[in-house]
């Protein structure tokens, strides 16, 4: 997050780049880039030891400038995603979705942590796992145990929960039950 695409700062790749240093290679980092100008970061988080980069479509203004990015992104060694705001319409990022390993939905609007989960946009993930049957889908915001499932019945194989875990009073009890909702799911 970058103060300009969304009204938040958040960590940067030097804090991933500690994160790598100190967990090893294990861990695959997913960093979603909520920030005005991807090109900017794809190298400072590659060196940092990112896995996968997505980025926002509605950063960008051409198809090509998204396939050359998606292109950047795999040359620097990450998997390439893309997203979209609750306000995008899938219909945008139909046309560049083979370019991306990951296609991302947004569930609230970016930002912010703690939002309520928007379920109307269950029916893009559906669209998109219909028309992209081998792609991997990913959903974040609002996610948690109350509706993860109508995200993996949707299409999702990947989802973002964030609250849900940090706020619980027991973390891993509420991972443990997404696991166990998505191996039910699925």
């Amino acid at each position: 997050m970058d103060g300009r695409f969304v009204p938040n700062l958040t960590f940067g790749h030097p804090l991933v780049k500690c994160l790598r240093k100190n967990l090893g290679s294990g861990p695959f980092f997913d960093l979603h880039m909520m920030v005005q100008e991807p090109s900017k970061w794809i190298e400072p988080i590659a060196e940092a030891g990112g896995n996968l980069y997505t980025f926002h479509l509605e950063t960008l203004e051409s198809e090509s400038e998204v396939k050359s990015l998606c292109r950047k992104i795999r040359e620097a060694g990450m998997a390439a995603g893309i997203g979209i705001k609750p306000g995008t319409s899938v219909e945008k990022l139909i046309p560049v979705a083979p370019e991306a390993d990951v296609l991302l939905v947004m569930t609230v609007e970016p930002g912010f942590g703690g939002q309520k989960f928007m379920g109307d946009m269950m029916p893009k993930v559906a669209k998109l796992r219909a028309l992209f049957p081998e792609s991997r889908i990913e959903v974040d915001g609002g996610v948690g145990p109350a509706n993860v499932e109508q995200c993996y019945q949707a299409g999702a194989d990947m989802i973002v929960s964030g609250t849900a875990i940090t706020g619980a009073l027991n973390p891993a009890e509420v991972i443990q039950r997404l696991k166990s909702l998505r191996n039910s799911s699925l």
